[in-house]
């Protein structure tokens, strides 16, 4: 599964779900009964959820397709630990509830499986380049945010910036992910959210999935094409959340939203992209979340 939403969830989308934020809960002023008590049940809770999204065949493709996703995150001692897809993070420094600095911490890991499954894949010629191996990328990130910044005390402002490495030998390579998120609830029952990212790759991520090798050319009849690494792209996303009971942090909750990535440079380039693909990379989705 290509990466949903770069890191914001990271990435976002992948689609990064309202649940995942400590602070969601509007604040009236003065504070209401309601707005107190969802601030504590905030402080510890568990958020499953299914949905379904709609992103390229493989990174760079012209062509969509939909599948399910799973989402899971909780909140326990202040530790928040967050799973949408297939991108896995903990934040293992505790952060109090409402206004004031959070400082993020902890470990990463994304199952990248970008074009591990030929049938998958509607161009003929990106399917005769064949199959690369799902590499897992694990690492590491680090962020500080600030809660009670403009709309009400239960904004937020987010700076992160996060890098893995393949462990699994398939590209050897290692990701830089900033990110930069904005959420804002609208009452007790609604939140939007909005974030930027970019991703910065070595020279062998950019062979291994955007490069041609002379072999490939004459199965393909794509043209050679060695690219180098650097920043691959660059992505805005978006999402939208409203609890159908409850409120944000306790009930049933509609997620929907998405993103739009640029590809740049050479991964733009490149003949996956160029003339079997597209740079401009549009991806969806939507489910429901049902928090304790």
């Amino acid at each position: 599964m290509i990466r949903l939403c770069g890191a914001l969830l990271v990435s976002l989308l992948a689609v990064a779900p309202a649940w995942a934020q400590d602070q969601a809960e509007p604040q009236p002023a003065p504070q209401s009964a309601e707005v107190a008590e969802a601030a504590s049940e905030g402080a510890a809770r568990l958020t499953l959820g299914v949905g379904a999204a709609y992103f390229p065949d493989y990174e760079g493709s012209s062509h969509n397709r939909w599948t399910p996703i799973p989402v899971a995150n909780g909140t326990v001692a202040g530790m928040s630990f967050t799973l949408v897809g297939n991108r896995a993070q903990l934040d293992v420094i505790p952060n109090a509830t409402g206004p004031g600095w959070d400082i993020q911490f902890g470990p990463v890991a994304v199952y990248n499986m970008n074009r591990s499954n030929r049938d998958s894949i509607r161009d003929p010629r990106v399917r005769a380049l064949g199959e690369v191996d799902s590499a897992l990328e694990v690492g590491g990130y680090f962020g500080i945010g600030r809660t009670g910044l403009i709309t009400s005390d239960f904004d937020k402002l987010s700076v992160t910036v996060s890098y893995r490495k393949d462990v699994t030998r398939v590209h050897r390579a290692g990701i830089w992910n900033p990110v930069v998120t904005y959420s804002t609830p609208l009452s007790t029952k609604a939140m939007v959210s909005l974030s930027a990212s970019a991703e910065i790759v070595e020279d062998r991520y950019a062979r291994t999935y955007f490069g041609v090798t002379p072999a490939q050319s004459l199965a393909s009849g794509l043209p050679v094409f060695r690219p180098e690494g650097g920043q691959k792209d660059i992505t805005f996303g978006g999402y939208f959340a409203y609890a159908l009971t409850g409120n944000l942090t306790k009930g049933l909750s509609l997620v929907a939203g998405g993103t739009y990535r640029k590809l740049v440079k050479d991964f733009a380039d490149s003949p996956l992209v160029s003339i079997a693909g597209d740079r401009n990379q549009w991806t969806g989705a939507a489910g429901l979340a049902l928090t304790f």
